[in-house]
């Protein structure tokens, strides 16, 4: 059976596959294609970066700075949900040829997102004056200078990053995320042989580490922007001329609910770090991290897979094309099934694969890792059906669940935190998670049946 299998697997069957069918499916398939090898790679980074980086300034500093790159990652939210209601609105726009329409859209994104970010950093630089980081962070007070140089470099690379990224959401809406994963491929790349060459001419310095982290994935982004705005996408170009603001309102009215579940978002899946900082240490946030990067795998292979659908789904809704998103939703949910068995494998092997990826000195409990394989199947079906929900537009209900999940979440995992340890703190997320399953399965369902109606069709 086997034989007969791979038999079937011609160059002419690989052919059709890829050129035989409807246009945004072959895209889809063109993209996951190309997307297997640059995320294959990007993981291998991924997973490499964090033994060296471990190695490189120790277990408790490596704490530290997942912590303050997640708080500071927070600001991301300032976003105000531009970006998302750009997605949305540029494929719409270049899915009926308005290419102007888009280019304004483009423009007025990238100037409402300067403003914002210029006077959030403005903010920050004076307000960091009188942060104690090494109280926020539950570090050694004798650190509290050089966190706080260390914030004013990791938020400057930030706000740099905040703008130029648009150039990836411009390629995800336009149906081209595998070419998006290889430029966010290329920042680790750059990150990797940059720490390398610090492990090599430098001792431990979470400064050092800041910069190159930070430099990295701006110098990349801003070097595609110019390429990109030059080259196939100078119609799109981002221009002074073609800002109107005007149409903020239009990016905005979709935008702020946007905002609002990123908000939410944010607050779920970063506030855990300074969680376990105080409660347990930086070292616990690093043994935390450890487990959530391991099963960020199945996570960003499915992510990989999913992500085309997004605009996918914008285009097929506009153009009323059900049969198409109900045969789309059952293939992503068999691939589902499959990558569920495969997060089950991994629970069951990975005490051998930890000791040989980050050596014995970190220890991972077997009931950390067992919630966060739990975890990691709940998110990515919650995903499905976001993508889903998100690419039509139909993101109200989510909007009221998002203010409900955050100002739940971080509670619940305090709570749990206390009374189970660390584990308690992802038991905390999963069960916020569980209740955001439950109606994006039955919104998205009613939606497919054409049964909706009130709040489920907004």
């Amino acid at each position: 059976m086997i034989k007969s299998a791979l038999k079937s697997i011609s160059p002419d069957f690989i052919l059709q596959f890829f050129s035989i069918g409807h246009e945004r499916t072959l895209k889809a398939k063109r993209n996951i294609f190309a997307s297997f090898f640059i995320k294959g790679v990007s993981l291998l980074i991924y997973l490499a970066l964090v033994p060296i980086t471990i190695n490189y300034v120790n277990a408790t500093n490596y704490g530290i700075w997942l912590t303050l790159s997640s708080i500071i990652g927070w600001a991301s939210f300032f976003d105000i949900g531009f970006g998302n209601g750009m997605r949305n609105r540029f494929t719409e726009a270049i899915s009926r040829g308005e290419h102007e329409l888009a280019r304004v859209y483009v423009s007025t994104t990238y100037a409402i997102l300067s403003i914002i970010i210029a006077s959030v950093f403005g903010t920050f630089m004076i307000v960091n004056f009188w942060l104690d980081w090494s109280k926020i962070l539950n570090a050694d007070p004798a650190m509290a200078d050089s966190l706080n140089v260390l914030a004013m470099v990791v938020f400057a690379f930030f706000s740099m990053q905040f703008v130029f990224k648009l150039i990836t959401t411009i390629l995800t809406a336009d149906q081209k995320p595998a070419m998006a994963g290889f430029l966010l491929m290329l920042s680790s790349l750059l990150s990797l042989v940059l720490i390398i060459l610090l492990m090599k001419f430098t001792e431990g310095n979470l400064i050092y580490l800041g910069i190159v982290m930070g430099a990295s994935p701006v110098a990349v982004l801003l070097i595609s922007s110019i390429w990109f705005f030059h080259k196939s996408y100078q119609k799109y170009r981002p221009s002074i001329k073609t800002v109107k603001f005007s149409y903020a309102r239009d990016l905005m009215n979709l935008g702020i609910q946007f905002f609002i579940i990123q908000l939410s978002a944010v607050i779920i899946f970063t506030s855990s770090n300074l969680i376990i900082s105080q409660l347990f240490g930086p070292v616990e946030v690093t043994v935390y991290n450890v487990a959530l990067k391991y099963f960020s795998i199945p996570i960003s292979l499915f992510i990989m897979v999913l992500t085309p659908f997004w605009s996918a789904f914008t285009e097929a809704w506009s153009k009323s094309e059900m049969g198409w998103i109900k045969r789309s939703l059952k293939g992503l949910l068999l691939i589902w099934f499959i990558t569920a068995g495969f997060t089950v494998l991994m629970i069951l092997i990975a005490d051998p694969v930890y000791r040989i990826w980050v050596g014995k000195d970190i220890e991972v409990p077997f009931s950390l890792t067992f919630f966060m394989g739990i975890y990691a199947i709940i998110f990515i079906w919650n995903n499905i059906f976001a993508y889903f929900l998100n690419g039509i537009g139909k993101i109200r209900i989510q909007l009221y669940s998002s203010v409900i999940t955050g100002v739940l979440v971080i509670p619940a995992m305090v709570y749990l935190g206390k009374m189970m340890g660390i584990k308690g703190v992802v038991i905390g997320t999963i069960i916020i998670m569980v209740m955001n399953a439950v109606w994006v399965t039955i919104q998205s369902r009613k939606i497919i049946r054409g049964t909706a109606s009130g709040i489920w069709l907004k």
